[in-house]
């Protein structure tokens, strides 16, 4: 078949995402020589690796240029639909073709492959992906919510999931939320867990002290990276800190990384000095990724306490950094994390505490975390979940085959 595959325009900042989807990407570019699909790969950004591509991948840019050029041809489109008996009705039901949707209507692929949750256009036999349904489970958060969030949301997955000809999720868990919420029959879910980044495996490439020196930190402190979203649970991460200090006279420093959503950020600052462990944090905005690899390396442990689940990425970049991991027990975080990270109550500041603390006090149990997470590391890279989809396409191109192409 020939397979569209659309790449969102994630910057680094958006921290998961965009790690998420360059960890695919570079997995398809060096796999797809082992399949019989060809496939076009559509982009808004610059992608370092688009010269180093089989013969069966070609890239397209969509350009400023040729947004403008297809913005055009989209709204004449329109007009001409409008004068078919067809068109009237699309018009009627409010079905908008915007230009991104009209370069993939004309593009001649067959399937599209969306390796990020969305899909540009539900017109063409899709394969998409869901990271999270917290809207649903925990509507209370701000951030899925707010101005109309929690209705964007709602529509984007009841419109995309039920057209979708299969539906990629990393855990059991997050596939009976699946079924559960938009009532998707069981077959059309595929189960393929988050890969591990391939960066957080590699030594880094700026010596480390110097890193840690301009950061002004130390090694061995609790490391947290997250954009600061209220569900990241930062609070009660501060709670535990002080927790430590006070029961268990453990002074520990926190060092936070993420960029700021909203004034969160100053509330996590106002909260430090309210408890009286402003001078144990550290912030350091938004760092590249060896900046990264530097702090997982040197971190006594990764305390991720996130609310939301099924899946997490930075628990598996820890544990390619050799760094362990204390993560909240999510839905999905033991079939996830398996016993190689430290599993506690996030909404209870005693339990973060008390793994640090035993951490702290048995070195051979900190040890052996650290190279239970290295092998649990090893488990599912991004060659595997390219593989995944591969299988999906493979299956699919029986069906496709018994039609000629989408018609307009």
């Amino acid at each position: 078949m020939n397979v569209g595959v659309l790449l969102s325009n994630f910057s680094p900042d958006v921290g998961g995402g965009h790690t998420f989807e360059n960890e695919v990407f570079d997995s398809l570019r060096r796999m797809a020589g082992e399949c019989n699909h060809t496939f076009k790969v559509f982009v808004r950004r610059n992608i370092p690796a688009a010269s180093q591509l089989p013969a069966n991948v070609q890239i397209i840019h969509l350009s400023s240029k040729r947004r403008l050029l297809e913005r055009t041809r989209a709204h004449l489109s329109r007009c001409s639909r409008l004068l078919t008996l067809r068109g009237i009705k699309r018009w009627r039901e409010g079905h908008k073709v915007d230009w991104l949707e009209n370069v993939l209507l004309s593009s001649g692929v067959d399937a599209m492959w969306y390796p990020t949750p969305g899909a540009a256009t539900t017109e063409i036999p899709f394969i998409t992906v869901v990271w999270d349904l917290q809207h649903r489970l925990q509507p209370f958060f701000p951030e899925v919510s707010a101005e109309m969030e929690w209705k964007r949301r709602e529509r984007h997955y009841g419109d995309v999931l039920r057209r979708a000809t299969y539906i990629v999720t990393g855990t059991q868990v997050g596939k009976q939320e699946i079924e559960r919420f938009y009532q998707i029959a069981p077959e059309r879910i595929r189960i393929l867990p988050h890969p591990t980044p391939q960066f957080a495996f590699q030594s880094p490439v700026e010596d480390e002290q110097q890193v840690l020196s301009r950061m002004g930190i130390e090694p061995g402190y609790l490391f947290y990276p997250a954009q600061f979203w209220p569900h990241k649970n930062h609070a009660n991460l501060l709670r535990a800190v002080k927790l430590l200090r006070e029961e268990h006279g453990i002074q520990i420093p926190l060092v936070l990384v993420g960029s700021d959503k909203g004034q969160q950020a100053t509330y996590i600052r106002k909260l430090a000095a309210d408890l009286g462990v402003e001078a144990q944090l550290k912030l350091l905005g938004f760092v590249s990724q060896d900046e990264l690899r530097v702090l997982y390396r040197n971190a006594f442990a990764l305390t991720y306490v996130t609310w939301f689940g099924p899946e997490n990425l930075p628990p598996l970049e820890a544990f390619a950094a050799g760094c362990p991991v204390i993560a909240s027990n999510v839905p999905g975080s033991e079939e996830q994390l398996g016993t190689a990270a430290m599993l506690v109550d996030g909404g209870s500041p005693q339990s973060i505490a008390s793994a640090v603390q035993s951490l702290h006090e048995d070195t051979p149990l900190r040890e052996s975390f650290i190279h239970g997470g290295l092998a649990r590391a090893h488990r599912f890279e991004g060659d595997d979940f390219v593989r995944g989809v591969f299988e999906m396409l493979d299956d699919f191109e029986r069906m496709r085959s018994c039609w000629d192409r989408y018609a307009a």
